[in-house]
């Protein structure tokens, strides 16, 4: 581990007086001030909020691109399925919350790139400075690394270069003339090196006339906007003074852009409506559409690769929550794994009914000194069987590998995922803990504890108690030897429950009752009081099937409903709720009819308490905290791990999954302390970005962050009038420290790699300690390392991964940082996901090159037919890998080498007894007809796997397609290994009719043959022909 002594000042702009007056709401008018303190803006705006700093309404922002184009992806994949055909808007409101947030993600991390120091100002990731080809060759690498990530099922990494990609590719229609030249159509040549290419105006060729005005109109030169396409010329926009602008040649412009004023004068970015900051904001809509569309092609193009299935998984469209175990296999824990696998097999069998995803299965198993291997499926059956062959052996000291397989597993789960840990033992890697702590928070998933051992029985006592062989026992157990496991679980959200063995089976319902479809969390809280205490919380009228968890031992519990009529829980059966005693824990479900309303519930109790209440509601919402950026680009960047107490701060909230015809509102949230006591009220007002995809997006200001752990609470209303709450149960833990990652390089097999990171001190001057670490073992030092940082100041520093020779391309390492005050309790945490790729990949797609047109079509269209004669090769080196008819009505025929005569390339169109013969010679599993030289492909057959027919992937294939003139188009889908993907088009009426498009559009365009090569194996086969 490498650092370097950097310090600086980081006295915040927004500590001034600018936040002073905003405790009367003024705030929102107040921070247009911050337009004069920000840098010019670089690309479509960020976010929402950066419409109210630029005082542009109606502007585009890169969010509202990638959202929107996100969903109706999303959408139209549903509707090609049957089993999705159905109602529109039910399917817009049941995406389900992992859905929302993944989106999220892939935003988070396209506006990073305006935030983030190692890309904000870096031309080549925002199509600046005329750096067109650097950053098209950048856009190629993201691409191939997207691929690589989701193939290797790695869908968090997948997302975060899905969204750098796509804020390059947004930004390039707003900083080049690409609008300008009177271009309709998305430029294909920026991920497809084979299309037709417009050549870069070189550096000593003037692009820009002056220009006076805030509005710039006809500013480019003559040449940069002719539609001549011999002729044509890219430029993008100088932005500030790096690099330095050439005379002559166009600025980004704007009134914060220090470059406009150096010959030619003016800008022509597109970024907003406001022409205070975009000097061409006339043709902001223009540029936004196609944005829009190239990020839709982008996205299609990544579904037809990996298939539906793996794109919704991509984005947890539906996804009910993972079912993830950890579990102690030493010889004490029978009882445990045959609860865990009791549980497994009633989930698995109540999923079976259900439409939509299964889910994901994951088993860590671990003892001592063993942990893993991991299983992960989303087969239940093979789960189901792995679970079956799950046995406990061997045994050992008490203290076991427990937070290494919660580490493994946090990093190996998705997001908001639940994750239950059986065991008896106490963790002997207790130096884990700051690790998986900042996992859990940063995946917002839940750790809850299945412990079958007293914390108070001492290793004497426990003996007595069991009339079975145990663990030995190296030295006398402590009381608190649980306590980190008790911290996990509450600062995430998660309960630990101590049971016994007779009743780990029935105390392992809560895994049901946690990982159903659809919950949500009405009420959580811990507590230490042996005084009777009350609790409350409210039902609303979308809520369904409410279950209260207590842990703990009670020793009194009245439940009172809205309408004031009680029960005493632990005496009496009566109307309100049902109760399940178990060891450890109480189980309360509320009776049908459920009153909505406010409930109580008083409890007494012997010890430590905490009370879950859950129900079933697609109404839940997503929060992060968020603080003005005015760097480089006006908007709200979020706050990376924990924020920081005592300063002001924005609470960004995405209320998901809201009906159509029964639309809540949302007035506030709550932040509530750890015994659930109002430390501060933050009124909610809506940024309307996300409302037409049932969805609300709002945003609240909070005046000071408090100083103590605290959790959120959203209150509002439903259709009916009742009051509607949710809770966010993990604690967010305030704190005077952050650590900041500077940029996420890609790991390349056999070399070492360095990662930046900024430590910033919001506290007096003191030491510091960081340490790092990895899941694969990479990190060349994981420390602690201890530094000293001035009072307001920053460390930077670097950590250096080495990366094995034998590293799997798109595997993903999870680097975790975390940093701690040595003077105080003051820590923070970064965690950051880098991609293995190689050191040279194959960006190259396959090509498609047509032969030969054969089109007698009349009018009467069923009466003739049409076909057409193409060779499809790899460019690249990585050879062909599948072929796919995706539309058409016809016939697709490949060869593997020119047929001598042009009959035997295939006949006309079949007659219909011809073609249920083709049908008929096709099995029940959907594979292909095929002989030894010869295949057959329909729509809606899945990818013929080339490897498994032709001698030779490396060599070309000949095809022929013939089709009914009833049906006048088609699309083949070609992949080489890489995962490289081309679209080819087909259409009867025309000469060379394939075109290769990226989007359907009604417009034409043409495609000229490229390449040598397979320019002589068209010719060769024509001759044939």
């Amino acid at each position: 581990m490498a650092y370097s002594p950097h310090l600086r000042s980081m006295t915040s702009p927004g500590r001034g007086r600018i936040w002073e007056v905003s405790g009367k709401q003024t705030h929102w008018f107040i921070l247009a001030y911050l337009l004069f303190l920000a840098l010019p803006c670089m690309g479509f705006l960020p976010n929402f909020w950066s419409r109210v700093l630029t005082l542009s309404w109606d502007s585009h922002t890169h969010q509202y691109i990638t959202e929107r184009a996100i969903v109706n992806v999303t959408l139209e994949t549903l509707r090609s399925t049957k089993k999705h055909q159905g109602n529109h808007a039910e399917e817009q409101t049941k995406l389900g919350r992992g859905f929302w947030r993944a989106v999220g993600e892939v935003v988070k991390y396209n506006v990073d790139m305006d935030f983030l120091s190692s890309t904000r100002s870096n031309p080549v990731y925002h199509f600046d400075s005329e750096r067109v080809d650097s950053a098209m060759g950048m856009l190629r690498q993201i691409w191939a690394q997207t691929l690589l990530s989701v193939r290797a099922k790695e869908y968090q990494s997948a997302r975060r270069s899905l969204g750098q990609l796509f804020h390059s590719l947004q930004d390039f229609y707003s900083h080049s003339n690409w609008v300008e030249m009177g271009q309709r159509f998305i430029y294909l040549h920026l991920l497809q090196p084979e299309e037709p290419a417009i050549p870069v105006a070189e550096e000593d060729t003037p692009t820009c006339m002056e220009c006076f005005s805030t509005t710039c109109r006809n500013n480019l030169l003559p040449r940069m906007t002719t539609r001549q396409q011999d002729t044509q010329l890219l430029t993008t926009g100088y932005f500030s003074t790096s690099p330095t602008k050439p005379q002559g040649k166009c600025s980004h412009g704007g009134i914060l852009d220090s470059s406009r004023h150096k010959g030619a004068k003016g800008g022509i970015n597109k970024d907003s409506t406001s022409p205070l900051f975009s000097p061409h904001h006339y043709l902001h809509v223009e540029a936004a559409n196609l944005a829009t569309e190239a990020t839709l092609s982008v996205l299609r193009d990544l579904r037809d690769t990996v298939g539906h299935k793996t794109f919704l998984r991509l984005f947890s469209v539906k996804q009910v929550p993972a079912l993830v175990f950890v579990m102690d296999t030493t010889g004490s824990m029978f009882e445990e794994i045959t609860a865990a696998r009791f549980r497994a097999h009633s989930i698995i069998q109540s999923r079976a009914g259900s439409p939509g995803q299964p889910g994901t299965f994951l088993l860590v198993p671990f003892h001592d000194p063993e942990v893993g291997p991991v299983y992960e499926t989303d087969d239940p059956n093979q789960f189901m069987q792995h679970m079956e062959n799950l046995m406990a052996l061997g045994g050992g000291d008490e203290p076991e590998m427990c937070l290494s397989a919660i580490q493994l597993a946090l990093t190996h789960s998705p997001p908001l995922s639940e994750i239950f840990v059986f065991t008896d033992a106490s963790p002997k890697d207790a130096h884990l803990f700051d690790v998986v702590k900042a996992l859990a928070l940063e995946k917002q998933s839940k750790v809850t504890f299945l412990l079958t051992e007293d914390p108070n029985y001492t290793s004497e006592s426990k003996r007595k108690r069991s009339g079975r062989k145990r663990r030995r026992r190296s030295e006398p157990l402590s009381p608190d030897r649980f306590s980190l496991y008790s911290s996990l679980s509450s600062l995430s959200g998660g309960l630990t429950i101590f049971t016994t063995n007779s009743d780990i089976r029935r105390v392992s319902t809560i895994v049901e009752d946690i990982t159903a479809a659809d919950k949500v969390t009405l009420f959580h809280v811990e507590s230490d009081q042996e005084l009777m205490s009350s609790h409350s919380f409210r039902v609303d009228s979308s809520v369904k099937n409410v279950t209260l968890h207590v842990t703990g031992i009670l020793t009194e519990c009245i439940l009172t409903s809205p309408s004031e009529q009680s029960q005493s829980l632990l005496s009496e059966e009566g109307p309100l709720a049902e109760l399940e005693r178990f060891e450890g824990l109480y189980r309360i479900s509320l009776l049908s009819p459920i009153q909505p309303g406010q409930w109580k519930l008083q409890a007494k109790n012997d010890g430590h308490l905490t009370f879950n209440v859950i129900g079933d509601s697609s109404i839940d919402f997503l929060y992060y905290f968020a603080t003005v950026n005015n760097e480089t680009h006006p908007g709200l960047a979020r706050v990376e791990g924990s924020p920081v107490a005592g300063v002001p701060a924005f609470l960004v909230l995405t209320v998901t999954d809201l009906a159509p015809d029964e639309e809540p509102s949302f007035s506030h949230v709550t932040l509530l302390g750890a015994d659930r006591e109002n430390l501060q009220q933050v009124m909610l007002n809506s940024s309307s970005s996300s409302s037409s995809y049932s969805v609300a997006e709002l945003v609240g200001w909070v005046e000071v962050i408090p100083r103590v752990p605290f959790c959120v609470r959203l209150t509002g209303r439903d259709s009916r009038g009742n009051k509607l709450e949710r809770v966010s149960t993990e604690m967010v833990q305030p704190t005077h420290v952050q650590i900041q990652v500077l940029s996420v390089p890609r790991l390349v097999p056999g070399h070492s790699t360095m990662v930046d990171f900024d430590i910033l001190n919001h506290g007096p001057a003191r030491l510091f300690s960081l340490s790092a670490d990895d899941d694969c073992g990479y990190l060349h030092k994981k420390g602690p390392h201890r530094f000293h940082v001035a009072e307001q100041g920053s460390f930077r520093g670097q950590v250096d991964l080495l990366t094995p020779a034998a590293a799997q391309s798109g595997a993903t390492v999870t680097l975790t940082l975390t940093v701690h005050a040595l003077d105080s309790p003051d820590s923070n945490y970064a965690v950051a996901y880098l991609t293995v790729v190689p050191p040279d990949p194959d960006t190259s797609p396959p090509s498609c090159s047509a032969a030969r047109v054969q089109s007698t079509c009349p009018s009467i269209c069923n009466e003739s037919s049409w076909s057409v004669s193409l060779v499809v090769s790899d460019r690249g080196r990585s050879g062909l890998a599948a072929l796919q008819l995706q539309k058409g009505e016809g016939i697709l025929t490949l060869f593997h080498s020119p047929p001598p005569t042009e009959d035997s390339l295939g006949e006309a169109q079949p007659d219909p007894d011809q073609q249920q013969a083709h049908r008929d010679t096709t099995t029940s599993g959907g594979h292909h007809h095929h002989h030894r030289h010869k295949a057959r492909l329909e729509k809606g057959e899945p990818p013929l796997n080339v490897s498994e027919w032709a001698p030779s992937s490396s060599q070309p294939l000949w095809v022929r397609y013939t089709s009914s003139c009833c049906s006048a188009r088609a699309e083949l889908l070609v992949w080489d290994t890489a995962g490289n993907m081309k679209r080819c088009h087909l259409t009867s009426g025309q000469q060379r009719q394939l075109r290769d498009r990226s989007i359907e559009t009604n417009g034409a365009r043409q495609i000229t043959l490229r390449g040598v090569f397979s320019l002589l194996l068209v010719l060769l086969w024509s001759s044939l022909l």
